[in-house]
C-alpha cells in the first residue's frame, strides 16, 4: 500500500505540521506541555489519554509532540524561544525516538468496520516501517516488527493518535465493532517495553465495560480533571489578556463569551478556538461550534429522563447543578439518568464541571447562545418566549412600570405544577430566567446574605454599567408590598448601599390561587 499522498508518513512525520502552526499569526505557547510528557517517558505513567471537547487544540499539540520528539527533525531550531526551551529536560528528550502519528478519523473514513480500521492500521504502518527501515527485521506481528526495529536502532517509540475515540462516536450502536478496537489498542500498547510513551487525544474518555476497562494502564486527564495538564486544556486568563493587549481588543467582553470552564484549580480556562477567531476578526460571535449544528446538543437535553427538564431550566436560568461523573460509560449511546447525559456534555464542552463542588454550569455567553438555539421547538415554546421577552422585562423594571413587570413575570411562568411544587424556591428559577438579558449588565446573585437575612435575589452591577442595583425579594400567596416591607426590615439596602450610586427594590408575589403574579417597585434613597 502506497504510504504517500493522503496517508503520508504515518512514522517519522518531522516538523513540517507545527512548523505551519507556528507561522500563524497568533499562536499562544503551550510547549510548556512536553515537560509533563517527558516526566513519563518510560515510566509506569507513560500511558496518555488527553479528552477535549471539539476545537479545543488536541490536534495541534500532536503536531507539537511529533515535532519535538521525532528523530527526523531539528527541535533546537524550531522550538528556539518557545518556552519549553529553557526547560532542563529540553535536550534530553528532543528529536530522540520514532514517532508515529495516526489520525484515527482519517483512516476511518476508509473503513467498512473494525476489522477493516485494524488492517488498514497495520497494512500503513508496515509499509512505512519497510519504506524507512527496508524489510531486514520485517514481521507479520505488529509489536515484533517494531521490536526489531528498536533492538537494531536503539530508537524507541513514541505513539500520538488523534481522534482515538471516533468509532465510539460514529457508531455509537457497534459494541462489538468498539471492543475489537480496543482489544487491538490493548495488545499494541500494553507491557511494550519498546514503547517509551503513548498520547492518545480525543473527545471521550476511555470506554468502560461495568467497572472494567480494556485500556486500564492509562491515565485520563479529561474536562473533569486535567491536572497536571490543566492549564494546557484552553488559553489561561493571563494568555487571552496578553492576546487583547497586543491586538488591541475588549477583554471584558472576551471573558464574558468565551471563559467559564473551570478544571481543578483553574477557574478561568478560554475556549481557544474562539478567542483567535474573536482577535482575529474583532467581533464577538459564537465560533466554536461553527464546524457541527446545535442538533448535537439538542439530541442530548431533550432525553426524557425524570428531572432533566428542569435541570436544563436551572442551568439556563444561571443555576449551578449537583452531578454524579462515576456512573457515565464514556460512549455516546448508553445513559442511565441525566447524570449521565450531563457528564457527556462536560465532554463535549457545553457545560462546565466543578469539581469541587461537584457541580456543573453554562460556562460563557457563547455557550448559552447553543442552548436557547437548541430548545427552538414547540416543546420549550414558553422558555424560549421568557428569553426572547426578558430585555423587555429589564426595561420594565428599570422605568418602574409595575404591570409590565408582573405581566412579563407571568409570562415566563415555567409550569403550574414545577412551581407549586417547589414554592418560592422554583419561583426564583422563573426569575432568574425571566431576566435572562440583564446577565449582559448583572451579576445576578441568589440568597445573598445581606442584612440581618439573605436576599432572594440580588442583581449587582457590572463594572461600567450605569444601571442601579437590584434587590428582588420573592412571595408567594403574600403581597408585593410584604415583599417590600421584608426588604426594609431586614435592613438588606443599607449592606449593600455602598456598591452601587442607586438602588431599586423589587417585590414580586406569585397567588397559587389566581396564578397571577403582582409587582411593586420602589426606588431606595440613601
Amino acid at each position: 500500500m502506497n504510504t504517500t499522498g493522503k496517508f503520508f508518513a504515518l512514522i517519522n512525520p518531522g516538523e513540517k505540521a507545527f512548523k505551519e502552526i507556528l507561522q500563524s499569526e497568533i499562536y499562544v505557547d503551550k510547549t510548556e506541555l512536553l515537560i509533563n510528557t517527558n516526566r513519563f517517558i518510560n515510566t509506569n505513567k507513560k500511558y496518555l489519554c488527553i479528552s477535549r471537547p471539539r476545537r479545543f487544540g488536541k490536534t495541534t499539540t500532536i503536531n507539537m509532540i511529533s515535532a519535538y520528539y521525532d528523530k527526523t527533525g531539528c527541535a533546537s531550531k524550531l522550538f528556539t524561544k518557545l518556552k519549553i526551551q529553557k526547560d532542563e529536560s529540553f535536550e534530553i528528550y528532543a528529536n530522540k525516538y520514532i514517532v508515529i502519528k495516526l489520525n484515527v478519523q482519517t483512516i476511518l473514513s476508509q473503513s467498512q468496520n473494525s476489522a477493516s480500521l485494524i488492517t488498514k492500521i497495520k497494512d500503513l504502518l508496515y509499509n512505512d516501517f519497510i519504506r524507512q527501515y527496508g524489510t531486514e527485521y520485517t514481521s507479520n506481528d505488529l509489536n515484533e516488527f517494531m521490536r526489531n526495529i528498536t533492538s537494531r536502532t536503539s530508537y524507541k517509540f513514541i505513539i500520538t493518535i488523534d481522534e482515538w475515540d471516533c468509532i465510539f462516536r460514529e457508531f455509537k450502536d457497534k459494541k462489538d465493532w468498539q471492543e475489537e478496537y480496543l482489544d487491538f489498542l490493548r495488545y499494541w500498547f500494553k507491557d511494550q517495553d519498546h514503547i517509551a510513551l503513548v498520547y492518545m487525544t480525543g473527545i471521550l474518555p476511555i470506554k468502560k465495560y461495568g467497572t472494567h476497562s480494556a485500556l486500564n494502564m492509562f491515565n485520563e486527564y479529561s474536562m473533569l480533571s486535567a491536572s497536571p495538564f490543566t492549564e494546557f486544556v484552553g488559553f489561561t486568563e493571563s494568555e487571552v489578556k496578553n492576546l487583547c493587549l497586543i491586538y488591541n481588543r475588549d477583554f471584558e467582553n472576551c471573558k464574558k463569551w468565551y471563559d467559564g470552564y473551570t478544571i481543578d484549580n483553574y477557574v478561568s480556562i478560554y475556549n481557544p478556538r474562539s478567542v483567535i477567531e474573536y482577535i482575529s476578526r474583532g467581533i464577538f460571535d459564537t465560533y466554536w461550534n461553527n464546524t457541527e449544528t446545535y442538533e448535537a446538543l439538542q439530541l442530548y437535553i431533550t432525553m426524557d429522563y425524570d428531572g432533566l427538564r428542569e435541570t436544563i431550566i436551572k442551568l439556563l436560568s444561571g443555576e449551578s447543578v449537583k452531578i454524579n461523573t462515576k456512573t457515565f460509560t464514556n460512549d455516546m449511546r448508553t445513559f442511565n439518568s441525566q447524570d449521565d447525559i450531563l457528564t457527556l456534555l462536560v465532554h463535549l464542552g457545553y457545560v462546565s464541571y466543578d469539581i469541587s463542588k461537584q457541580t456543573v454550569s453554562i460556562p460563557n455567553k457563547e455557550i448559552s447562545y447553543e442552548f436557547v438555539n437548541a430548545i427552538q421547538n414547540k416543546n420549550w415554546s414558553n422558555i424560549v418566549l421568557a428569553i426572547k421577552n426578558s430585555e423587555d422585562l429589564l426595561n420594565a423594571v428599570l422605568t418602574c412600570d409595575e404591570e409590565r413587570v408582573a405581566k412579563g413575570i407571568e409570562a415566563a411562568h415555567l409550569e403550574t405544577s414545577h412551581l407549586t411544587k417547589n414554592s418560592e424556591n422554583a419561583l426564583a428559577y422563573t426569575i432568574s430566567l425571566a431576566f435572562y438579558a440583564a446577565r449582559e449588565h448583572y451579576t445576578i446573585v441568589r440568597e445573598l446574605p445581606t442584612g440581618k437575612g439573605f436576599a432572594d435575589c440580588v442583581f449587582l452591577p457590572k463594572h461600567g454599567t450605569p444601571f442601579p442595583l437590584l434587590v428582588v425579594e420573592l412571595k408567594r400567596n403574600h403581597t408585593p408590598q410584604t415583599a417590600i416591607d421584608q426588604i426594609l426590615g431586614h435592613q438588606y439596602p443599607d449592606s449593600l448601599k455602598n456598591l452601587s450610586k442607586s438602588m431599586l427594590l423589587v417585590g414580586i408575589n406569585y397567588d397559587s390561587k389566581t396564578r397571577k403574579h403582582t409587582c411593586k417597585i420602589t426606588p431606595f434613597e440613601k
